[in-house]
Formats: structure tokens, C-alpha cells, sequence
């Protein structure tokens, strides 16, 4: 890459509950997304998707330990890089910072990838998602 404009670095969650995905809308409306923003100054990348999935979708939990991916989209007139983290929400309020301007919705793993229009972000999401299903069934047969 020769451009010499550095990456800007976003953090993001994948919201688990129940085997169900929770996508919020873009902030204009317009498209499904997973909750995610820039990373503060002096914020680590799981800290921030926390925070993003409670300003955006009013949900606490907790993160499965590392990244399950990242990918790349033109924002800002430069390129986010977006850290993904799968999410195990352990709470869902009934208000939440941005509940005025975005909607929550709670979608089967399939459902949520077929919404999802960003390429790079249905590619994690993907990924993710199986991940998770091997990682359930594995369980469930070793019990």
C-alpha cells in the first residue's frame, strides 16, 4: 500500500445472546451494522467495543478473549480498520444512549449475515459465527 495515510482504528462487537445476533442500524438509518467506533486515546480495543455496544445497542457482557478478525472500509476520507470481538451479552436495558436514533434488532446467525451489506464486515461476521457453532456443538458432544 503506498498510500501514506494511516489506518483509523475502530473497535467492534459481535452481540451474542441466546444464539441470537443483535445488529443496531448505521447511524444514518440507512443499513444494518454490529455496534462499533473509534478507539479513545488511552482505550484498548475490547474496552471500546464494549462501550460502542452499550452506547449503540444498550447491551453489557462480556468479550470472548481475542479478535475473531478485522477488515477494512472508506470512512473519514481515509480507512477504518475495524477490530471484531464476539460479545456474550449478559444484560439488555430498556434505554440506552443512542436508542433515538438507532434500532436493535435480535436475528438468527444466518439472518444477520444476509443483512449485513459490508463485505468485509459479512466476512468476519461469517467466520465468526461458525466458529461459534463448531465451538457449541464440540461442546455439547464432549458433555
Amino acid at each position: 500500500m503506498t498510500d501514506s495515510t494511516p489506518w483509523i482504528p475502530q473497535a467492534a462487537a459481535i452481540p451474542i445472546k441466546d444464539g441470537r445476533v443483535c445488529l443496531v442500524t448505521s447511524s444514518s438509518g440507512k443499513r444494518w451494522v454490529i455496534p462499533k467506533g473509534l478507539i479513545d486515546d488511552g482505550k484498548t480495543a475490547g474496552e471500546m467495543a464494549l462501550q460502542e455496544a452499550w452506547e449503540e445497542a444498550g447491551l453489557v457482557g462480556m468479550l470472548d478473549g481475542e479478535p475473531v478478525g478485522t477488515y477494512l472500509y472508506p470512512k473519514y476520507g481515509g480507512t477504518c480498520h475495524v477490530t471484531v470481538f464476539l460479545m456474550q451479552v449478559t444484560e439488555v436495558a430498556d434505554n440506552w444512549p443512542e436508542q433515538s436514533f438507532r434500532e436493535r434488532r435480535w436475528v438468527r446467525a444466518s439472518e444477520a449475515i444476509r443483512l449485513i451489506e459490508d463485505e468485509g464486515l459479512r466476512l468476519v461476521l461469517r467466520g465468526a459465527l461458525a466458529n461459534l457453532r463448531e465451538a457449541r456443538s464440540s461442546a455439547s458432544s464432549a458433555e
